[in-house]
Parts: structure tokens; sequence; C-alpha cells
């Protein structure tokens, strides 16, 4: 059921300088059962052949890169990481092409964030070079992997975490960075359907001076109550409100929000701003691009639930969606809140939203050209 690997080599792909990415031998699965799984992926359940590590040790740095079997990580039960939360993420993608290549979206982008994450959680900072190059060898090592199915793609998820063990509460000395890949389908399971969200009264995601505006793994263990309160209440997703007032619209779940005021060419988009609380999304710096270039004005600044509500009341709210890597663009159909429910237009995905989410992935997947350079080709 396996295909084997040539012995363990030295790729000509540097992690940092000075520091090769050493590709071991793994077990490869047959293609007959990666096409079995790539028939239907899901989000997050199968993982590819390989994984990327790299240590860092203080006062030695990064070292010790490879390209290694995807398994489980051995770790010591006073690992910092268990403790203290100290870990960070990224989540990217890697696009099949029509010419039989393979590229990722932005991740330029996603390297930027990850070392603002890792100053931000007193984290020794994977070099820009290094995150683009990690990714690019164990998407080039599992290229196969990629599946090329209707805006199917393969989900990368790079990570920081403590791996010193030790329980004094202070930076740790040592840690691991990985990469690994999953083929990816849809991320909610109805596809592009609009959504219900519920407005979380009770509790924050993020509030100023915190950790809002990186992916650090605490941030989304604290949202997990709340989502869960909005399954109760008969919802897909959450909705955050500001930590001061409780008043004004962050984001929803993990995702950036929009609001489409108007509609047709003079539609105008509102986006909440950057406040430090938000996280500053890829997809959302991309949208707000492509929606300029279709036209429509695009404003970031606060967005109260008063607005929200009435302007859905007297039509000029008429859309609504979130973005994210992971969902690419999902609608937004009907708002849940102590204060009373209300449908987003007639509870359908709307023009625009649809508009923009076709001409984002007709970029990702090179049907159309790549005015703004966003591909990088891999392989």
């Amino acid at each position: 059921m396996t295909d084997t690997l040539a012995d363990s080599r030295t790729s000509s792909r540097f992690f940092t300088e000075g520091v090769p990415v050493v590709v071991e031998d793994v077990r490869r699965r047959s293609t007959t059962e990666r096409e079995e799984l790539l028939a239907d992926p899901g989000f997050g359940r199968y993982f590819t052949d390989h994984m990327f590590v790299a240590r860092y040790r203080v006062g030695e740095g990064w070292y010790d890169a490879r390209l290694t079997q995807y398994g489980p990580l051995q770790m010591d039960p006073g690992t910092a990481a268990l403790h203290y939360a100290q870990s960070i993420f990224e989540g990217l993608k890697a696009y099949a092409q029509p010419d039989g290549s393979v590229a990722t979206f932005r991740p330029e982008a996603n390297a930027a964030r990850f070392v603002r994450g890792a100053k931000r959680l007193a984290m020794p900072p994977v070099p820009e070079s290094a995150f683009l190059s990690a990714v690019d060898a164990l998407v080039d090592a599992d290229r196969d992997w990629v599946p090329t199915g209707p805006d199917q793609t393969l989900y990368l998820r790079p990570y920081q975490l403590a791996s010193e063990a030790f329980l004094g509460v202070r930076p740790a000395h040592e840690y691991l960075f990985l990469v690994i890949a999953s083929p990816a389908g849809a991320y909610f399971p109805r596809g592009v359907q609009p959504v219900s969200v519920y407005l979380s009264e009770d509790y924050i995601r993020a509030a100023p001076g915190g950790t809002g505006d990186v992916k650090c793994a605490g941030n989304y263990a604290a949202s997990l109550l709340a989502q869960e309160q909005a399954i109760d209440a008969g919802c897909d997703q959450v909705v955050w409100l500001d930590a001061v007032e409780k008043k004004y619209v962050e984001e929803m779940g993990g995702m950036n929000l929009f609001f489409v005021l108007g509609s047709g060419d003079d539609a105008e988009l509102v986006t909440p701003e950057l406040t430090g609380t938000l996280l500053p999304g890829i997809t959302r710096d991309s949208l707000i691009a492509l929606a300029r270039d279709l036209g429509h004005r695009v404003s970031e600044r606060k967005v109260s639930v008063e607005e929200w509500r009435s302007g859905v009341a007297d039509g000029s709210v008429s859309e609504t969606f979130a973005c994210g890597t992971a969902a690419v663009i999902t609608p937004v159909g009907e708002v849940k809140a102590r204060t009373g429910d209300f449908t987003v237009g007639d509870g359908t995905p709307g023009p625009l939203t649809m508009r923009l989410r076709e001409a984002l992935l007709d970029i990702q997947h090179g049907r159309v050209a790549d005015t703004h350079g966003w591909l990088h080709r891999v392989s």
C-alpha cells in the first residue's frame, strides 16, 4: 500500500542561511489510497506524507531543519507550550494551476504576520525567507496531494511552539517550527450557503493591548465556549463585539466581516477597522483591493450592532459576509441576539458577495490574470 522515497539527502532549498533542509526517507501512501482521500477531503481530516520540522535553541539559533515523515511529536510533560500557550500558527493554501503547476497565495504576507506574532509572544521569529523556503519545500515534496477538484486546495498550517521542558514563567529557551499540510474541500459542509450567527454578549474575543491581532493558540481556545453558545442558540457561528463598550462588531468566529451598503455599481463595502483587537486577515486585505478594482468604495471603520440592525431594516445594509483563508467568503444570512433577531436581505447570498468570491477564487486557481502578483509558484 505504500511507495518508498529515496534515502535521506540534503535538499538544495535552505531553511535559513547555513541551515540546509534534510529530506528523510518516508513511507508514501499509494496512489490509490491518496486518490480515495482526495475524492472527499473535507477540511483538516487528512494529512500528507511529509511534515517540515526545525528546532531553535537560545545561543544556537535555528537548526536541524528537515522534511520528515508526518507523525506524532514526542513531548515532555513539562513542555512549556502545554502550560503557558506560547504557540502561534498561520494558515495558507496551495492551488493547482491550469498549466499543471502549483502556487501558494500571498505567502509573503503570512510570513510577515508570523514574525509579528512571534514577537508579540516573546518567541524567536522565523525569518520570512526561511518561512517561505519551508512552505515551498513541503509543497514541492507533497505536490501529488494538491487536489484538482472544483475549488479544492492543499491547506498549509505553519506553527511554532515552545518546546523547552521548564515550568518557570518566562519565555522558553527552545522552540519547534513545523509545517503540515492537509487536502481541503469546503470549510462549511453545506458549501456556499448563508450562515446564521449569534452575537456574543457574555464573552469577548480580545481586548485592547491583548493578542487579538496575532494568530496565537490561546485566542482560539478562549473562543470555544462562546461558539458552543452559538450552537445552542441554533446558529452556525459567533460574532464578537468590542471589549470596551460591547456595541461594535469585530469578527465572526475567526473570520473578518464585511457589510455591503447599497447595491449595484454604487455599493460600498465597510469592514471593521484594525484597532489591535482584530486579526489583519490576508483574505480581508485581498478583498479590499479587489473591491476597489471593481470600482467600489471601501471604508474601514467601526460598525455598531445598531447600525447593522437598522441598516438591514431600512435596506441600506444589503449584504453581510465573512472572509478567511479556510472558507474564503461566507455569506451571513440570519443574526440572533438577546435584543432581537434579524435577517440580512432575503437571507440568500448577495450579488457582490458572490462576485468578490468568484474574483478571488479565479485568481487563486489561475483562471484569470494575477495583476497583483499574489501567486507564488512552487512547482
